[in-house]
């Protein structure tokens, strides 16, 4: 279900607007409107976000995301196009309804934590709900929930200025979810946070987004940012989308130079996951087979283990070459007894990174299982290898030296 669809959204800043949309119309630059006294902060902009999607809006400074962020709660007054909100087509709607909206549908969270300095953190978190109207009590108890969500439980009676800088974001962030609204717009919210603050906030907000799925529009100027937390991301350059697409898709296949300049130097092992990796399990053996009948499958494969499954593919373990031989040695009918059932697995989602660090200690295989451990694929040294070295990630693919044992 989409929640927010943007069609054609145009902003023009100037006395005359109607002057630059027609120069636009006709094909001129931003630079030759700008000499009118007009500019272009956003131009022909289309897309649309579903219903508990992140999506991040990134580009350089002067790129129009900001811009289009503030057209998405009417901050910004567009020009022409529309944006619907479930639905509704929000550039149509008079001021109590964009005050409702903004009220109770839509929170934003803003780069400077804009805190009341005077006010407890717990009173800050709540100030959305008593714009809304609603009773102290009620609105306490909310604030300390969503305080909670964010970390800050046992700071309620605190003061803005005894909490560090990672602290303060997370109450403005909790003063957000308190409101307890549909859709969560935040400009820039981590950038003016150390770096390792930051990476603690992404990790927090993808955290809380995998509870809560909330539809979050998240803006940026940081790639790296992008890719951690966007489960899709448009990218802007003059006001204009230059590419739409999933991290992977701009990696893989950037729309022009633009976009490669932009990824030249991203490290892919942090990009890619299992999921872009993994093959097919061309073999596998199942419980009650017999051992000769699993060596023939591995002999067949030129394997020296195999992974063990139930006839609906939920993975049970894996069976290496030497306890099949130890199988047939003690006369068992079955490998059933020999299965190794804690052998390592990874989330479809999980980073190359990651999976490098399991491979240096895992000579096998990896399976790659979904959350009810059905077995989806493998992960070989091979495939991994031969991902980072299509992306140009050359010093880790050298970490991973090719086994007989991880052969595709």
């Amino acid at each position: 279900m989409k929640k927010i669809k943007v069609d054609r959204l145009t902003k023009v800043f100037g006395p005359h607007p109607e002057q630059a949309l027609r120069m636009l119309d006709g094909g001129a630059s931003n630079a030759d409107i700008r000499k009118t006294g007009h500019a272009v902060g956003i131009a022909d902009v289309s897309f649309s976000v579903e219903e508990g999607e992140l999506l991040v809006i990134m580009g350089l400074s002067g790129s129009g995301k900001s811009t289009l962020l503030r057209c998405l709660n009417r901050l910004n007054t567009s020009t022409r196009g529309s944006i619907f909100i479930d639905g509704e087509d929000i550039t149509r709607s008079d001021r109590e309804q964009l005050l409702n909206l903004r009220r109770r549908k839509i929170s934003m969270v803003f780069q400077h934590f804009a805190l009341f300095p005077h006010r407890s953190v717990a009173d800050n978190a709540a100030y959305g709900l008593e714009v809304q109207g609603v009773e102290p009590a009620e609105r306490r108890a909310r604030a300390i929930e969503a305080l909670e969500l964010v970390g800050l439980k046992g700071w309620e009676n605190a003061k803005p200025g005894q909490l560090s800088g990672g602290m303060q974001q997370r109450v403005g962030l909790a003063r957000a979810l308190a409101v307890k609204s549909d859709i969560l717009l935040m400009d820039e919210a981590f950038s003016a946070l150390d770096p390792l603050i930051r990476r603690d906030m992404q990790q927090e907000l993808a955290s809380l987004q995998r509870r809560m799925k909330k539809t979050i529009v998240f803006i940026t100027h940081d790639l790296d940012e992008a890719l951690q937390i966007g489960d899709r991301i448009v990218l802007m350059k003059d006001g204009r989308v230059v590419q739409i697409g999933t991290p992977e898709e701009i990696l893989n296949h950037p729309a022009d130079a633009y976009v490669e300049r932009f990824v030249e130097n991203v490290d892919m092992s942090r990009v890619l996951t299992a999921r872009s990796v993994m093959g097919r399990a061309r073999e596998v053996a199942f419980p009650q087979d017999g051992p000769r009948t699993v060596l023939h499958k591995m002999t067949e494969g030129n394997d020296t283990s195999m992974l063990v499954v139930e006839r609906d593919h939920t993975l049970v373990g894996m069976i290496t070459l030497d306890a099949l031989d130890q199988a047939m040695r003690e006369g068992q009918q079955s490998i059933a007894a020999r299965v190794q059932h804690d052998a390592p697995t990874l989330d479809p989602d999980t980073p190359l990174a990651e999976i490098i660090n399991q491979m240096a200690a895992w000579p096998y295989r990896l399976p790659v299982v979904d959350a009810e451990r059905k077995l989806l694929g493998v992960v070989t040294r091979p495939r991994v290898i031969n991902a980072l070295a299509q992306s140009r990630s050359a010093p880790a693919a050298q970490m991973l030296a090719p086994t007989p044992e991880a052969r595709a």
